[in-house]
């Protein structure tokens, strides 16, 4: 029943000419970007209201799960030591971190307004410094052949994009696009990092490196060379040729030894003398005038 009579004030009041008090939030920034590493205020002002006291709330919303920042007049979990509340109401980060991007919601419950609860969203960016890419340029690519140039580094934030440099020109994204690269053939992706040329020539040797970049700052790796050479056909035929003369006199020599003989072991070529085995009931014995041997029979019967 008095809830009832309440919300009949409530819906009378204006019509009379009363100005109902409500608690009513706003803010000098909801979108802040910081670097890491920073300090950070999320403005929250309470514009009007009638209690004294009212509960004030911070929570931190990320990935879908809702988490306390400033609960029961205390700092919670890691901000213990590195948050405070500035003019009763707005939250100062002192130390901010890359994990710390993420929406905050300030929740005023005033129970003596009319409207007793209001909420603001402040969304936080903490922006991180690339760190050094990782590059690879291929040392020696021939002449018309395909060569893929990498880089890439996985800690800014946001995201980086690429550009890669020549002997410290930079490259454009299409070597079509720019007249000075008309005789190449390369086209780069910023979002990637990848250079990738679709047929090389002698131009296109040189020192390259890359830069990541976002709002951050910048980062870049070392310089790493990149040589173009011609492919010598003649070279790679007579070396075949070559080998190929050395394999059939090889060949040759070793068919002509077989020929004569020198490859035939002496087990096929000369004869072997076994000793006879000795008849049964036969014996050996040696005289000394005749100096050799003679057999003498026995019979058994």
């Amino acid at each position: 029943m008095a809830l009832r009579r309440r919300t009949l004030l409530l819906l009378l009041l204006p019509m009379l000419g009363y100005r109902i008090l409500a608690v009513e939030l706003t803010s000098s920034n909801t979108k802040p970007v910081v670097q890491e590493f920073q300090r950070v205020e999320l403005s929250c002002i309470i514009k009007s209201t009638t209690t004294p006291n009212p509960r004030i709330e911070w929570k931190k919303i990320k990935g879908g799960e809702t988490s306390y920042v400033f609960f029961d007049s205390k700092m919670q979990g890691d901000f213990v030591t590195r948050a405070e509340i500035l003019s009763r109401t707005s939250l100062v980060i002192k130390n901010t971190t890359r994990m710390d991007t993420a929406t905050y919601r300030c929740e005023v419950a005033a129970p003596d307004d009319a409207n007793i609860v209001d909420e603001i969203n402040i969304q936080l960016t903490v922006q991180v410094k690339p760190v050094t890419p990782r590059c690879r340029v291929p040392k020696a690519v021939p002449v018309g052949k395909t060569a893929t140039l990498h880089c890439h580094e996985n800690e800014g934030y946001p995201e980086s994009t690429y550009s890669w440099y020549r002997n410290s020109e930079p490259l454009p994204t299409d070597s079509k696009s720019n007249p000075k690269f008309h005789n190449s053939s390369f086209s780069l992706n910023p979002g990637t990092g990848t250079l990738v040329f679709a047929a090389v020539h002698k131009g296109d040797s040189g020192r390259y490196y890359c830069i990541a970049t976002n709002d951050a700052g910048s980062a870049k790796c070392e310089e790493q060379e990149m040589e173009i050479y011609d492919l010598n056909i003649g070279g790679i035929v007579g070396g075949v040729l070559v080998v190929v003369v050395v394999l059939v006199l090889i060949t040759l020599g070793i068919c002509c030894a077989y020929r004569r003989g020198y490859f035939v072991t002496s087990k096929q070529t000369g004869k072997s003398y076994k000793t006879p085995a000795k008849p049964d009931g036969v014996s050996y014995i040696q005289t000394d005038d005749e100096g050799d041997f003679r057999h003498k029979s026995s019979f058994v019967i």
